[in-house]
């Protein structure tokens, strides 16, 4: 008499199968038409972010709780990364905050009132 196997995930004897898992929405980190860097735009639909900036004001409390978030996440995709890759990302992330503190000290500079020349 055979076994009819079992189909349940959760059997440690049912087959393994092999389709792929559906693949999470993935956000983009470029535009597609001009490289150009998307992160700007994801950061301006964060809520934490809208939060914080909604007074103009960024307080001391939500400094350190933007950490917390920035430290959350790290621990949690740190451990993931292996080798070369986690080289890459430690890259991309020292690269990313230059160009963010960069992208800001731009946008004040550019929003300064310049006086005009009277000649």
């Amino acid at each position: 008499m055979s076994r009819k196997k079992s189909t349940d995930p959760a059997d440690p004897n049912a087959p393994k199968t092999s389709r792929p898992k559906k693949a999470a929405h993935r956000t983009d980190w470029l535009d597609s038409a001009s490289d150009a860097p998307l992160i700007h735009e994801h950061v301006q639909r964060l809520e934490s972010f809208l939060e914080a900036m909604a007074d103009g004001v960024v307080s001391d409390e939500e400094l350190r709780a933007q950490e917390a978030r920035v430290v959350e996440l790290m621990k949690h995709v740190e451990p993931k990364l292996k080798g070369a890759v986690h080289e890459d990302v430690t890259n991309l992330l020292c690269e990313l905050s230059a160009y963010n503190i960069m992208h800001t000290v731009h946008e004040l500079m550019s929003q300064v009132a310049r006086p005009k020349f009277r000649g």
